[in-house]
């Protein structure tokens, strides 16, 4: 079975690095896996020339020179001290925009190139499958395609690069009827593999989150171009990071429950303290926040029987969510 050429590469590059001495075209046909099923010896002949272009066009260093002192016959080698190139300094941004992209440029067209900037990028020492954070994405410059979700993020990003708002179909969760929304959208970035999109919510009148997998292929883009501006200290990473991200170890937050509700927050609580709100008797339950996003809605989802109390993020959080939903039930 025929090997992708990046495996055969990868194969070629090994071998040359393993050796001091110059390896003749003809070992390289025996030993390095990928070249022994050429059909001839003029198909490994192209096959090892364009192999050997392509690696010099990475900027390995590839040379030639005679197998020993009594052997005149030309082999070949990797430089090792050329090829161990300085540290490569990319920032937070620039190394997540590459995992992001390896992920995203699966088209015919680039699939070769993404290989090739791989396979260079690798050899310079930069761990891209392992960058912990992504960039956000704001252009659709960048992005020649996205698995599952291809119609909707294109929409999206063409919204912001106009400045327009969005309407589409949302669902907090798989469980849960989609509802429309109006967004003004700021920008489209990953978390932990995900995807969202952060924007103003104008039916929440709040900023909001929302993950692309959620969102129906139903966007449309509504109203001017240019309406639509991202506010100068927006810091999208930490909006998102707060909505779906896990706080702190040891993040609390301090709800006030009324007797007999919220069973299953009060089964979290690690501390409990009788307190009475607005002449109802209750507890004060001090809980891990976990995820912040999460927390706030299960909180708001008990109505007047749940008061959120510190912090105050999450308090406002709640509040938000729940005059928006007093505002949806009075239309």
């Amino acid at each position: 079975m025929a090997i992708s050429k990046v495996e055969r590469l990868m194969n070629l590059v090994i071998a040359l690095l393993s050796t001091r001495t110059f390896i003749t075209a003809e070992r390289i046909r025996e030993t390095v896996y990928g070249y022994s099923d050429s059909a001839s010896d003029e198909a490994f002949s192209r096959m090892f020339e364009r192999d050997k272009n392509e690696l010099r066009d990475l900027g390995i260093p590839l040379e030639t020179g005679r197998v020993s002192q009594y052997d005149p016959t030309e082999g070949y080698r990797i430089n090792r001290d050329a090829y161990a190139l300085p540290a490569v300094e990319l920032t937070a941004d620039e190394a997540a925009a590459v995992a992001v992209a390896t992920q995203l440029w699966e088209s015919p067209e680039l699939i070769t190139a993404t290989q090739n900037a791989l396979l260079k990028l690798r050899a310079a020492g930069i761990d891209i499958d392992a960058v912990d954070a992504a960039p956000t994405i704001t252009s659709t410059a960048a992005l020649p395609g996205l698995r599952g979700s291809e119609d909707v993020l294109g929409i999206l990003l063409s919204a912001i690069d106009n400045g327009q708002a969005v309407q589409f179909p949302h669902r907090p969760s798989r469980t849960e009827p989609y509802t429309i929304r109006t967004v003004e959208p700021w920008g489209v970035l990953t978390d932990r593999g995900r995807w969202y999109l952060v924007g103003h919510d104008r039916d929440r009148d709040a900023t909001r989150t929302f993950r692309l997998s959620r969102i129906g292929a139903e966007v449309t883009p509504i109203g001017p171009r240019g309406a639509v501006q991202r506010p100068k200290d927006a810091n999208l990473r930490e909006i998102v990071e707060r909505a779906v991200g896990e706080w702190p170890s040891g993040g609390q937050a301090r709800v006030w429950i009324a007797d007999g509700r919220g069973t299953a927050l009060r089964r979290r609580a690690t501390a409990t303290e009788p307190h009475t709100l607005d002449g109802r008797t209750g507890e004060v339950i001090t809980i891990d926040v976990g995820m912040f996003d999460r927390l706030a809605r299960e909180v708001a989802s008990y109505g007047p029987d749940a008061v959120a109390l510190e912090p105050q993020s999450l308090r406002d959080d709640v509040v938000a969510r729940l005059r928006a939903q007093a505002g949806v039930n009075a239309i």
